[in-house]
């Protein structure tokens, strides 16, 4: 019996290691997926506010009002965990109103790029716990981002 207690604790632990693991590749990937989709929103809406892209990154964007960034109904973030304070965003290029607290005016139509950050900048970094029995850790994920440059999308470009 004492052998078996032995045994059965390293063997399920060794079992909720590897589920664990998955858990953690899961959440890498959904993370750097969460940089892509909130770039991609941000250079593909010109005017959004980076409270917009924001909550575009934490909830989807099927969630976020475009034109006044409230979140429709209540869902639950994408990645268990991720809120606003975790993304930061960058808008670079063409900023013909010299506000850095407001997208630029002029940006889109191939003038300047977007840059979405998960723990970089001013955010603070994504924490995860391991969750294994006789060993819980819980520790920072590293930098996330992604850069776009801003595009079309298929709209005319106003004479510049």
């Amino acid at each position: 019996m004492a052998e078996f207690t032995m045994v059965a604790l390293v063997f399920f632990m060794l079992i909720i290691g590897i589920i664990e693991f998955g858990r953690l590749l899961y959440t890498h990937n959904a993370l750097t997926d969460a940089t892509r989709r909130g770039a991609r929103y941000a250079v593909l809406h010109s005017d959004a506010k980076t409270q917009c892209v924001q909550r575009v990154v934490v909830f989807g964007e099927s969630y976020v009002n475009p034109v006044t960034c409230a979140v429709s109904g209540s869902p639950a973030p994408l990645i268990n965990g991720l809120s606003e304070g975790n993304v930061s965003v960058t808008y670079e290029g063409a900023d013909l109103d010299d506000d850095p607290a407001t997208p630029p005016n002029g940006y889109g139509m191939n003038l300047g790029s977007a840059t979405v950050t998960i723990g970089g900048g001013n955010a603070t970094r994504y924490r995860f716990t391991i969750n294994i029995p006789l060993f819980k850790q819980q520790f920072d994920m590293p930098i996330y981002s992604t850069t776009l440059t801003t595009e079309s999308a298929g709209t005319k470009p106003d004479d510049l």
